[in-house]
Order: structure tokens, then sequence, then C-alpha cells
């Protein structure tokens, strides 16, 4: 019953991070995308990507205060925290670190990639490694959570 409990809030988790991050635009703006959605825009999708790792890390950090860079890195961050509690939860054979950083890098390439060539919108390295970070952050809370309910029951 638990592992069912998990799995459902696993997927209402993936299904709100579709949501806020692919679908963040409101409706018509996204419909407009699609009108106009043509091969040339793919092309410039990967012309503005950024492919350089830290560039817009460094970019939030020295401008926080005027481009909302704090909402940007910790948004970054915690959208992806949850990945790295019900990863190990569900999947407790699979319970390394390593899994849970290779599963939330998949992910967050392809939202990525989707949002390159749906032009939903921009690719950026540096998301990818925000993103990671986060799951892995989260995984590191499981394990300790995981570790101090080990320690209360053998109190009991």
């Amino acid at each position: 019953m638990k592992r069912k409990i998990l799995i459902i809030g696993f997927i209402a988790y993936i299904l709100l991070l579709v949501r806020l991050i692919i679908f963040k635009y409101p409706v018509p703006i996204l419909r407009g995308i699609m009108d106009e959605w043509d091969v040339d825009m793919v092309r410039k999708g990967i012309y503005t990507a950024n492919l350089l790792p830290f560039k817009t890390i460094k970019m939030y950090i020295r401008y926080y205060h005027e481009i909302n860079g704090f909402d940007n890195l910790f948004g970054n961050i915690l959208a992806f925290a949850p990945f790295g509690v019900f990863v190990p939860a569900i999947f407790p054979r699979m319970e390394k670190s390593w899994f849970v950083l290779l599963h939330s890098f998949w992910l967050s390439l392809c939202i990525e990639l989707f949002q390159l060539v749906s032009h939903f919108g921009e690719f950026d390295v540096d998301d990818v490694l925000l993103n990671c970070f986060g799951a892995v952050l989260g995984y590191f809370f499981y394990r300790i959570c995981k570790r101090l309910s080990g320690l209360w029951k053998g109190r009991g």
C-alpha cells in the first residue's frame, strides 16, 4: 500500500513538473507558438541555446536582484529535489546516488530538448546541472530521513 501511494505521488509530481516547466505559459501563448512553429525555430533555438556550463548560473548570481536570479537558481534545484526522494523510495533495490543522478540527468535533458524543439522554452545546460543538483540534494534528504527513522525504530 505504501508503495502504491508513493507511485501515485510520483506520477502527480511528474505531471506538476511538466506543467511548471514545459507548459508554464498561458494556453493562448502556447497555441501561438504551435501555430507559428517551423523548423527554423529549432535552428534559432540551437543558436540561442546555452551550452556553456555555469554561464547562466553566474549571470543569475551576478544580477540576482534584477532578473529573479534567486527564483531561477533555487526554482530549478527545488523542482527536482522531490525526484531524489521518490526514486529511491519507490525503487529500493536501486537506492544509489548514481542511479538518482543518472535518471535526473536524463529527465532534465529530455525536458530541455523538448523545450528546444517545441520552442516552449530555451535549452540551457545550467538547468540540467541545477536540476541534477536538486535531485541529489533530495536523495541526501531521503537518506537522512531513512537513517533517522531507523534510529527511532531502534529505540522503540
